[in-house]
């Protein structure tokens, strides 16, 4: 059999298996909150992995190694970044979203819980917020499809319209029908496949080139202007620049499609081993892709690699290295990669268009009903997203950068102000989330951008006006402070006091 038959078994079967963990899903799904949230049943190894897969995306198997492949470790401190705000978030706003979400009316999705959080009489922090993630997780999702279509088109020759249907065709099938479990159970199996992908692939590389002494001679060797380095993180770097890398790491706070694994734990307490079982994962799997942009540049070096282009050294080093059929399950790997972000922002954009828009009606429905909804709302933003998608223009994939820095701007102040100070009242939340948001829009569409990433000054004015409005607004009811205190001690293992348990 030719090289592209292997591939192609192995990519169908990497489908038949997704489809299969779908169903298995489907079969667990009974109301809106399995469906949303998975009935908060997640485990902490689950939540992890599921965590780390929908939000590293295609960028930790191309985007990263590509990076480093042509400049060199400078390029690893987004890497860095993001890994510190990936324990960070773990660390302090997991087991408090955990605890609160549930003591708060027992909040499914972030706006709710902001809505609940702060009682807002009128919803109109929980509509605002729903609104943004509806519109920006619509264009996310259109982005995957994107890079779906484009996949199979390089790599199989298939047309991109094609290569667009069967991914969003695929992802769709799992995710309306398994729901948040589906989406969950896929990333995991996908997440472990980046893992096996990332950690085979350059010890594989570092074996057939002969350790890594023969790697360092062959980036020397490349290295023969003082414009690279590629073993310096410092070579080619600014100030503003390392910042505007590490402050990726901001983001986290405010991701939807991340925290809401946090909110979708078995207990607040599971938080310290997901923690561990995160980052133990997001490290070797950074490394991994590091360590393939480095080990490309030797293979350049010693002429047994040329690439057209550098975001291809991943997949091109796995076809050089082993057999088709396991060619084709790292490339099996990448298509996790951007179906497991896929996934999981079709499920926190339905959750915004039913739990956070429609709901808000005031009609009741049944269990069934309520289902069926969500699937609906799944349905309608993929379809939008795969309309946008036919249209392959650098406008959408501009708005992924964006989505990144405006949830995080408008969402990450309300997230750790929510969880950590007391004081904060709706209008303080409602006037920062919007702040935030449009500050790093402004900042993102001008010149300021190329100096400094725009989630810094959006995240920064978003947390101040938050807390400036609600130092000039009047103070949260006793009710309010009684269930904040009760998370907190939920949230530490401790015992709530009987009157505040019963308030």
């Amino acid at each position: 059999m030719s090289d592209q038959t292997w591939q192609t078994i192995a990519i169908v079967a990497y489908f038949v298996a997704m489809l299969s963990i779908g169903y298995a899903a489907y079969r667990r799904t009974s109301d809106l909150d399995d469906y949303m949230l998975g009935g908060r049943r997640l485990s902490p190894g689950v939540a992890a992995l599921s965590a780390g897969a929908s939000d590293m995306s295609g960028w930790l198997l191309m985007g990263l190694p590509g990076a480093i492949y042509l400049s060199g470790l400078v390029e690893a401190w987004i890497a860095i970044g993001l890994t510190i705000g990936a324990w960070l978030n773990w660390k302090f706003v997991a087991p408090r979203l955990r605890a609160y979400t549930e003591v708060a009316n027992n909040s499914i999705t972030v706006p709710s819980f902001f809505d609940n959080r702060l009682r807002d009489p009128a919803h109109l922090l929980r509509i605002v917020a729903g609104a943004v993630v509806l519109v920006f997780f619509t264009f996310y999702v259109s982005s995957g499809m994107v890079a779906g279509g484009t996949f199979f088109e390089s790599s199989f020759g298939f047309s991109y319209l094609t290569g667009l249907l069967v991914v969003a065709g695929v992802t769709l099938a799992y995710t309306l029908f398994g729901g948040f479990l589906g989406a969950t159970w896929t990333d995991v199996a996908q997440g472990l496949l980046m893992l096996a992908a990332l950690v085979a692939v350059p010890v594989m590389a570092l074996i057939d080139l002969g350790g890594w002494g023969a790697v360092r001679d062959g980036i020397l060797a490349a290295d023969t202007s003082e414009a690279v380095n590629h073993l310096s993180f410092l070579a080619g770097a600014s100030a503003t620049g390392v910042i505007s890398a590490v402050a990726w790491g901001l983001g986290y706070f405010g991701q939807p499609h991340i925290i809401v694994r946090f909110m979708a734990l078995r207990s607040p307490q599971d938080a310290k081993v997901g923690r561990r079982i995160g980052i133990s994962w997001m490290i070797v799997t950074s490394l991994g892709a590091v360590m393939t942009g480095l080990i490309g540049v030797a293979y350049a070096s010693a002429g047994r690699l040329d690439l057209d282009n550098p975001e291809t050294v991943f997949l091109v080093l796995a076809q050089m290295l082993f057999h088709p059929l396991v060619a084709g399950l790292v490339l099996a790997a990448v298509l996790a990669a951007i179906m497991s972000t896929i996934s999981s922002q079709l499920i926190v954009s339905s959750s915004a268009l039913v739990e956070d828009l429609v709901k808000m009606t005031g009609r009741t429905m049944s269990n069934r009903a309520e289902v069926m909804l969500g699937r609906a709302g799944v349905l309608i933003v993929a379809l939008v997203a795969g309309l946008i998608a036919l249209d392959r223009t650098a406008t959408i994939l501009d708005l992924v950068g964006f989505a990144w820095a405006g949830f995080g701007s408008a969402f990450g102040p309300l997230v750790i102000l929510s969880l950590y100070w007391r004081r904060l009242t709706r209008w303080g939340a409602l006037s920062g989330m919007v702040v935030g948001a449009v500050v790093a829009f402004t900042w993102g569409r001008s010149g300021l951008a190329d100096t400094l990433y725009e989630i810094v000054p959006g995240f920064l004015s978003g947390l101040v006006v938050a807390v400036v409005v609600s130092l000039l607004t009047p103070k949260p009811d006793a009710a309010v402070l009684e269930e904040f205190e009760l998370a907190r001690r939920l949230a530490a293992g401790e015992k709530p006091e009987p009157e505040t348990a019963t308030a």
